[in-house]
């Protein structure tokens, strides 16, 4: 709940005060008095005030007395005040009062217009201070709170890597000794069947594989630096051909540009791209792939073309979601999270990712990531 901004005003003349609250009557503040500089700083021990009004002449301790005392306090150091006076209105004074740390001087007699308008602008700065601390303290709870899902994301890291796996060892280890130790006693639908089991098995360990690497990436710091991304693209190719993926492809690679990005988390990029540009291409007769890049303004886009079966564009808002596919599993083998975690490496990068596609007539994928500033 937002508070009024408190007014210290300082005055051993209860006239003046009177006259000082009457003046401020009509804004929305509440006014706190004191008669001397003593009274004043046991008024700054229970209150937070906003700003002070402060007469100069008093006895026992003047404004300029007070001020100093104030300024040493590390609780009001940076409270604001105005001096008012009627005698100390020289040049040499009204220098001493901004030497003390006054933020304004007022001489007497003051029209009212002018100590109200110099009131407003410190209120104005009291509610922009107050609702920056509201949004500071908002952004520390929301850390928190982040930090504690983080320490639940770990937690269940943990969890998936040991406890799931456990008992697929289990199933997949059984299947096994039944399939080699057995097998002249089990019939071949037996058999069949527990092929299956064996390939749902590697299956779901490799969708736990694909939602720690989604789950790492969130937490993994970009290390950034110039990235050479014909030799990333390169590099990419041959290990895919390595594995006899994608070694009937038509590779079409043009010039690339570099980027500023890291390398580790953009070879993930790539080759998540490249490895469904192969997949979604290899039921044609001459799968092609096509990479290509450009400069707009401060990002490099680079693009990823394949002549596959492509996608029904109005399914676009599942594409970067997390286990959505839009090809069944007996089509085409994957997980559906590759792509989502492409986008949140790419996001990480600040860049964007996107796609255009029509079915039959394969897709076009795009990512951008800061260009080389040469």
């Amino acid at each position: 709940m937002f508070s009024k901004p408190k007014i210290l005003i300082v005055d051993d003349k209860q006239e003046n005060l009177i006259a000082l609250e009457t003046v401020l009557r009509d804004l929305d503040v509440e006014i706190i008095r004191a008669t001397s500089g003593n009274e004043a700083l046991k008024q700054t021990l229970n209150h937070d005030f906003s700003l002070a009004l402060i007469d100069i002449q008093m006895p026992e301790m003047d404004g300029y007395e007070l001020a100093a005392i104030l300024r040493e306090d590390e609780k009001t150091a940076s409270l604001p005040f105005i001096f008012i006076s009627g005698i100390y209105t020289d040049h040499v004074n009204v220098f001493k009062g901004y030497d003390r740390g006054a933020f304004s001087f007022i001489t007497k007699p003051f029209q009212p217009e002018i100590l109200i308008n110099k009131v407003k602008l410190f209120i104005g700065i009291y509610h922009h201070e107050y609702m920056l601390k509201r949004l500071n303290d908002d952004l520390e709870r929301k850390n928190e709170e982040l930090r504690i899902v983080n320490k639940e994301l770990e937690a269940f890291t943990y969890s998936v890597s040991h406890d799931l796996r456990a008992p697929l060892r289990v199933i997949n280890g059984y299947s096994q000794i039944i399939l080699k130790e057995h097998a002249d006693v089990v019939d071949e639908e037996v058999k069949r069947l527990l092929n299956i089991v064996g390939s749902n098995v590697k299956k779901m360990g490799d969708l736990i594989d694909n939602l720690l690497s989604f789950s790492k990436i969130g937490k993994r710091e970009v290390n950034k630096d110039v990235v050479n991304m014909d030799l990333l693209v390169k590099s990419c190719i041959e290990e895919m051909k390595a594995t006899h993926e994608g070694k009937k492809v038509n590779w079409i690679i043009a010039p690339l540009h570099p980027c500023f990005g890291d390398s580790h988390l953009l070879n993930q990029v790539m080759i998540n791209f490249l490895s469904n540009a192969v997949k979604y291409s290899s039921k044609k007769e001459q799968p092609i792939v096509e990479i290509t890049s450009d400069i707009k303004g401060e990002e490099v886009i680079y693009s990823i073309k394949d002549n596959g079966v492509g996608f029904d564009m109005k399914y676009y808002k599942k594409l970067f979601g997390v286990f959505q596919r839009l090809h069944r599993a007996t089509e085409f083998e994957g997980t559906g999270v590759g792509l989502a975690i492409i986008q949140r490496i790419v996001m990480k990068h600040h860049g964007r990712v996107w796609a255009e596609s029509s079915m039959d007539n394969g897709a076009n994928f795009f990512f951008s990531v800061p260009a080389v500033n040469l």
